[in-house]
């Protein structure tokens, strides 16, 4: 706090500027702690408080703008790239979309408090088609209400926020210990989860080519978020297999025949998720490595996905 107390001094608001900026685009970067800093750096007269929150307020507005604009113009991509952080990606987008759907409006005025939520607010009201001055009008005000709450508190509060800095060099150890003791129990659940995967049944990866020698195979499209949008291509042929509904459609599947998966999710996570989900209900499963992306380099037979088959999710009309 004190450091950037004294950076804003030196620097002026473009430092200020940057921080709200790289958080608003979804970067790990705490912006209510600048906003909280500036309001403390204007009430001991390094800042201007009206510049200060003229700077905010712009930096915040071109960061929504530029996430709302991108999610209108990619769709579900970019929320498909956005949930690759879930732990469960191949659900999250149908989640998140309904939810906001349901409390969208209301949730963009309180969204920049939720960690996680503001960064994916502006995209979703994009990609859903929620008109452009209801999301100005709406975005603005929740940036103006989390701005000038920090802003504030920073500035009513700057005494008492320069004492706990003079204080924290006190507990500087202590908080030291306690993060070097998260990141040792953080890495020994890594290991954990590293050591369990590898007693999970193996899963056999098998190139393009070498699945488009098996004349018999059965190969499903285990996606997700990849039928969300009109036009979604998939390997000719192959049939949907729903990968949150598998143990209601194991019956369906043919024995007699090498059963293929693919999917289009980093490292083919959701394909051999679902082969070790089959393995468990006695069927075995082969995954494409590279998944849909692979199948196009090699030059192999692709097809529209039937319109019937793709899912709808909700827009604002």
């Amino acid at each position: 706090m004190e450091a950037f107390v004294l950076a804003a001094a030196q620097y002026g608001y473009s430092l200020l500027f940057a921080v709200v900026l790289a958080e608003s685009l979804g970067f790990p970067v705490p912006a209510a702690i600048g906003i909280l800093a500036a309001g403390a750096a204007a009430a001991q007269g390094a800042l201007v408080p009206w510049k200060t929150l003229v700077v905010a307020v712009g930096a915040m507005l071109i960061g929504d703008n530029i996430l709302f604009f991108l999610g209108r113009k990619t769709g579900w991509w970019l929320l498909g790239v956005l949930c690759r952080l879930s732990l469960n990606p191949e659900s999250c987008v149908a989640r998140s979309a309904d939810a906001f759907y349901k409390r969208g409006r209301v949730l963009l005025i309180f969204a920049k408090f939720l960690p996680g939520i503001n960064t994916m607010a502006p995209p979703l009201a994009g990609s859903m088609n929620l008109p452009v001055l209801q999301f100005w009008a709406l975005d603005t005000t929740g940036l103006l209400l989390y701005i000038t709450s920090y802003f504030t508190a920073g500035y009513l509060f700057s005494d008492l926020l320069a004492t706990i800095v003079r204080g924290y060099s006190a507990v500087t150890t202590i908080v030291a210990w306690l993060l070097a003791s998260a990141a040792l129990l953080w890495l020994a659940n890594r290991l954990r989860i590293w050591l369990r995967a590898g007693k999970l049944s193996p899963v056999k990866l098998l190139t393009p080519k070498a699945i488009s020698e098996i004349s018999d195979a059965a190969i499903y499209d285990v996606r997700s978020h990849g039928y969300h949008d009109a036009g979604t291509m998939r390997i000719r042929g192959s049939l949907r297999l729903d990968p949150n509904a598998i143990p209601f459609a194991v019956e369906s599947l043919p024995r007699d025949r090498e059963i293929v998966l693919y999917c289009t999710c980093i490292r083919e996570a959701t394909a051999i998720r679902v082969a070790r989900v089959l393995a468990e209900h006695g069927v075995k499963a082969h995954v494409i490595k590279g998944g849909l992306s692979a199948w196009k380099k090699a030059s192999l037979p692709v097809e529209p996905v039937p319109a019937d088959e793709v899912i709808r999710l909700p827009r604002f009309s």
